[in-house]
């Protein structure tokens, strides 16, 4: 399974708010004129199930070396620490990936959930001719505001 189709803990996010399943969602990343935050939420994604899977590797490692019939002679305080270091690692990747893909959504939410324009007919038009005159200036320049 490529890093691109590996399982995440936010797939089922992503495919509610873009509005599909995950491989319609790469096929749309791909095609011109894609979302920016799609692109980038998919890329966040692949290093996020990364994470994940790392997490899952090393937790299963020290879950068999922990074992209640593993041979004891194969127990490892120096490969249990180095687990525990690396687990740690692992956790704060995955803690960065999923803060950094809630502030992307937030920050540029998909078109699907943009507000709808109003329709022309109740939008105001504005035009040269239903614009308030220019306010006169002393020496017959424009006036500028400034603030």
């Amino acid at each position: 399974m490529s890093d691109g189709r590996r399982p995440s803990t936010q797939d089922a996010r992503l495919e509610g708010v873009f509005g599909g399943p995950l491989d319609d969602l790469h096929e749309r990343a791909v095609r011109p004129g894609a979302s920016p935050a799609l692109v980038r939420a998919l890329e966040l994604r692949v290093f996020l199930a990364l994470a994940e899977a790392q997490v899952v590797r090393v937790r299963d490692r020290v879950h068999a070396a922990m074992a209640p019939d593993a041979e004891l002679d194969s127990l490892s305080s120096d490969a249990l620490r180095f687990d525990s270091e690396w687990l740690e690692a692992a956790l704060a990747a995955r803690s960065g990936y999923r803060t950094a893909l809630d502030k992307l959504l937030a920050a540029m939410p998909p078109p699907a959930v943009r507000p709808l324009a109003a329709p022309a007919a109740v939008r105001p038009t504005v035009t040269s001719s239903n614009l308030p005159p220019a306010p006169a200036r002393a020496g017959g320049g424009v006036a500028v505001r400034r603030g």
